[in-house]
């Protein structure tokens, strides 16, 4: 008993020292982001910002597109996550449940597609975006992120592991394949939706080189690029203040979204591939 007790302990004062190396950084690039150049700079290390300033903030604002960026960033990833969720739904649901011919075959197929490096397929993809004129346009940056294998794998366990009976009574009562998928799978599977939407999220948000291969214009800019360009603008001595901003207002959508699906990303990420 004593040791069980012990482990526990152990246990939860790994987890806290986990916890806080992991956000550490975060606070601190964020106490940073309201510093002066003279409290950075300073011999001392400082850690809680003395005055508080918003300078560093006005500079990025002025001295970058920073609304283009963050729009072109948005509307992407939202684009781009409802999308994947929509389809990835949708074939994982058509292989959990109906029959067809080479069925098995197709799901090895993207399950193969999952072991394959992202940087193998960029050549091959770039031209493809070549041939339909996509290059420097939206359509370049969403349509390539609408098809994932993990999605549909995800999306399918989840489906395997739902009892059929109230599909089934649906079915009884006169509703048709589309209708028992909308109105019935779709609302018991909010879960997974909810953590997949988190994964495609947080994954297009943070992309970089696809978004630098396909994109030439300023105007289609995302921020990871943009974040890049405007390190790069620094001749002499890196702005630490204005970098840590530019920075901080990078990743508060990514936290946002996080926390507002935190609670069906932390309770049943595993629900759909721990039964079969």
């Amino acid at each position: 008993m004593f040791m069980k007790k012990l482990y526990k302990i152990a246990g939860c004062i790994i987890l806290i020292l986990g916890g806080i190396s992991m956000i550490l950084p975060f606070i601190y690039m964020f106490c940073l982001s309201l510093m002066s150049d003279k409290q950075i700079f300073s011999s001392t290390v400082n850690f809680i910002p003395s005055p508080v300033t918003g300078e560093n903030y006005k500079y990025v604002i002025e001295n970058a597109d920073i609304f283009r960026y963050f729009y072109n960033s948005m509307f992407v990833a939202i684009a781009t996550t409802i999308g994947q969720v929509i389809i990835s739904a949708a074939a994982g649901y058509g292989f959990a449940r109906f029959k067809f011919k080479y069925k098995e075959i197709l799901f090895v197929l993207i399950l193969v597609s999952m072991m394959i490096p992202p940087q193998v397929n960029i050549v091959p993809l770039f031209f493809i975006m070549k041939q339909f004129n996509w290059i420097d346009t939206y359509w370049a940056l969403i349509v390539p992120g609408l098809f994932g294998g993990f999605g549909v794998f995800m999306m399918r366990q989840w489906f395997k592991a739902m009892p059929e009976d109230m599909e089934a009574s649906a079915k009884l009562d006169g509703c048709g394949n589309f209708e028992v998928f909308y109105r019935i799978a779709l609302p018991m599977a909010l879960p997974a939706l909810v953590t997949l939407g988190i994964f495609t999220f947080i994954t297009t948000w943070n992309s970089f080189m696809w978004p630098l291969i396909v994109t030439g214009s300023d105007s289609l800019r995302t921020l990871p690029l943009a974040l890049a360009n405007f390190k790069g603008s620094f001749r002499e001595i890196t702005d630490w203040g204005a970098l840590t901003a530019f920075s901080t207002i990078c990743s508060l959508p990514v936290i946002g979204v996080f926390l507002l699906g935190r609670k069906y990303f932390i309770n049943d990420i595993l629900n759909g591939g721990l039964k079969e």
